[in-house]
């Protein structure tokens, strides 16, 4: 009988569904060898939809919940995650140009401006130019910056720490393979150079 939209249905060996005939016997009625064992992430090559719709859900209740202490603080202080995400990566970056962060950000230079702006007027943020091209700004946050950017992250490192902790360290790496599964190339690549070595300077956290 075909198989109904939506269900899952691996080939096995020889063309079968399952990889074998029912009871596990092969054809002439001689035993069956043991399956190879599968390669990781090999018996999730093939999903039902629902599974996939619970992988949205996840990712939306879990960012909701994640982002819920630092928007308080945000919304106290007539901000928004566009200025948290331009705090989060000039600190994690000091001296960054605007060009790398708009390439981060993949915002135009109209929107990173409405952002930035308010937050060098406010002393949140510093600009200075480039040493070998002056026409770069270089932007790095102030002590004022420093300050709520870690308050901010104090409020979500709770919420990152316990999920950890519940989950155990092999699904924290298969956490990080799945983020990571879902960027592209020019993504992967961003956060390649923000964790590389020294990339960041001198942490604060």
């Amino acid at each position: 009988m075909p198989a109904k939209r939506g269900d899952s249905v691996a080939a096995g060996p020889a063309g079968t569904e399952g990889g074998g005939t029912p009871g596990g016997a092969a054809a002439g009625g001689t035993a069956a060898r043991p399956a190879a064992p599968l390669a990781a992430g090999r018996q999730l090559l093939f999903l039902r939809e629902e599974e996939l719709r619970l992988a949205q859900d996840l990712l939306y209740f879990g960012y909701r919940e994640f982002t819920a202490g630092a928007d308080a603080l945000l919304a106290e202080l007539d901000m928004g995650r566009a200025h948290h995400r331009v705090l989060h990566f000039v600190g994690r970056r000091p001296g960054i140009t605007v060009g790398e962060l708009l390439a981060i950000l993949g915002i135009t230079k109209q929107s990173l401006g409405r952002v930035l702006t308010p937050l060098v007027e406010q002393g949140y943020v510093t600009q200075s130019p480039g040493q070998s091209d002056r026409r770069q700004r270089l932007l790095t946050l102030t002590e004022k910056g420093a300050a709520l950017e870690r308050r901010l992250f104090e409020r979500q490192r709770e919420t990152i720490m316990r999920a950890y902790r519940e989950a155990g360290p092999a699904a924290v790496e298969g956490f990080r393979r799945v983020m990571r599964g879902l960027m592209g190339a020019e993504a992967r690549a961003q956060l390649d150079r923000l964790e590389a070595p020294n990339a960041a300077g001198p942490t604060r956290r």
